[in-house]
């Protein structure tokens, strides 16, 4: 299992993980997935939990996974942390003796998956634990879009011991792969920290081919958290839902 990025494994940054990610237009779009409660839902990359436990204040039945135990050590003191199931695992790993009607991904983790091997067991995973009527959901960049020129980003976060800094800045980019690697700097009081990580923007088609295999069809494509339909040139966002193939 390769070692999750510092950002998710040190718990000094993982405590502040929320405050990086305050926005809710994607998590108002899963939450709005689910049908009425309770519902078995499959968190696979939970991060912190903050739509596990969303997912979990409205009645449904949910696990939450992910490879960083300092995120999930974050997640358990969420509101509803005592009441979901957290497991430590991979998401092309995962196994258990359940199904459920909704499979989610958010957050952009399924672009961690750098190999092919990678992604198609991780759909496999989707597949094999999803209900008959089910639907795996999740996003991923697109690739057709300039990320080198828009992914610098610098912002603030206020804390008790003190504001923190984050910048993200581009650290490599062949020209002929799918990969794009940047580093995120967290300037603390007394120390700077960094976390290094690695991305793969893969096709809409290459995603799509791969999750027929393994026994997913591709059902809706959107391009915006609005529900708008997929612009191969335009739209930022490629947000595939599956269902089981019959």
């Amino acid at each position: 299992m390769t070692e999750p990025d510092a950002q998710y494994s040190d718990p000094r940054l993982a405590a502040i993980y929320d405050l990086g990610n305050a926005g809710t237009e994607d998590r108002d779009f899963y939450l709005a997935l689910a049908g009425p409660p309770p519902q078995d839902i499959l968190d696979l990359g939970c991060g912190t939990g903050l739509i596990t436990d969303r997912f979990a204040a409205l009645g449904h039945r949910v696990v939450g996974v992910d490879p960083a135990a300092a995120m999930l050590s974050v997640a358990r003191q969420k509101p509803n942390g005592a009441t979901i199931d957290w497991v430590l695992s991979t998401s092309e790993d995962f196994n258990i003796d359940r199904s459920f009607d909704l499979i989610i991904m958010t957050g952009h983790a399924f672009q961690v998956l750098l190999s092919d091997n990678q992604i198609s067991s991780t759909l496999a995973v989707m597949a094999r634990h999803l209900k008959p009527d089910g639907q795996a959901v999740f996003e991923s960049r697109n690739p057709a879009i300039n990320w080198d020129a828009v992914w610098a980003r610098t912002y603030t976060m206020q804390t008790a011991s003190g504001p923190i800094k984050a910048e993200r800045r581009m650290t490599d980019r062949a020209p002929s792969s799918e990969c794009l690697s940047f580093a995120w700097d967290y300037h603390f009081p007394d120390e700077v920290l960094t976390s290094h990580s690695t991305l793969r923007f893969a096709t809409h088609t290459h995603i799509t081919a791969v999750a027929a295999e393994a026994g997913l069809e591709l059902s809706h494509l959107l391009g915006d958290w609005d529900g708008s339909a997929f612009h191969p040139t335009r739209s930022r966002e490629m947000i595939f839902k599956f269902r089981l193939i019959e």
